[in-house]
């Protein structure tokens, strides 16, 4: 109520972490050798450049237990924990790293500052950057792929990366993109676009897989 009164809007406060959607979590975890049924807390698969949680000294690999002493009992609470948060707030997490138990405190960015820093990711580097993170490769489609599976859109996956976001999701190459949170994908631009306009929500993509079957992926991209 007091942010409305003052701002207009809610202020939200970002940490700058991925981790894996509740869909694909256990999925994800087998994947990288773990027991999802030993992993106590949110697992994180990325941590962005000049975020609260790199400041934080937070990496990839981690696995947050706790904010504020409370326990996380899942990635859904943790995103709803963090969202109560307003930047300037700090944060102290208790995370598990190779075995060993560590502490961090995290001062929260404003999300305003990070969706500028989201529109300044359209250079060349940043954008590198992110499609390290997302671990694959696109190319447009030929029209005989088009015609053969009667399409008007779409971007084919050509490398996907060990534990990049496709990896993770269980994207293989030679899937077709043809929608990503609802918009036609024409051609790698169109990816472009929708990865830096999600990066702190949740990627929903419509796909067709190499054998032709129509298939959704959700994951996570940050909070």
């Amino acid at each position: 109520m007091d942010d409305l009164k003052n701002f207009g809007e809610v202020k939200r406060g970002v940490l700058g972490v991925s981790f894996p959607s509740p869909a694909a979590e256990d999925q994800y975890l087998t994947q990288q050798g773990l027991n999802p049924a030993s992993v106590k807390g949110v697992y994180i698969i990325g941590v962005q450049n000049e975020s609260a949680a790199a400041a934080a000294g937070l990496k990839e690999g981690d696995i947050i237990q706790s904010i504020d002493g409370i326990p996380l009992n899942s990635s859904t609470e943790f995103s709803e924990r963090i969202a109560r948060q307003k930047p300037g707030d700090t944060i102290k997490l208790t995370y598990l790293r190779n075995g060993a138990i560590g502490t961090a405190s995290a001062t929260l960015k404003n999300e305003d500052a990070a969706k500028s820093e989201n529109t300044e990711a359209k250079s060349g580097r940043a954008l590198e950057e992110i499609y390290k993170r997302l671990g694959a490769t696109f190319a447009p489609l030929t029209d005989e792929v088009k015609l053969r599976f009667n399409l008007n859109a779409g971007v084919l996956v050509t490398k996907v990366l060990r534990n990049g976001f496709f990896d993770q999701a269980g994207i293989p190459p030679g899937t077709i993109i043809v929608f990503i949170n609802g918009k036609p994908m024409n051609n790698p631009v169109d990816i472009d676009s929708a990865l830096l306009s999600a990066q702190s929500g949740l990627i929903q993509i419509l796909a067709i897989a190499p054998d032709g079957s129509k298939v959704v992926f959700n994951f996570s991209i940050g909070t």
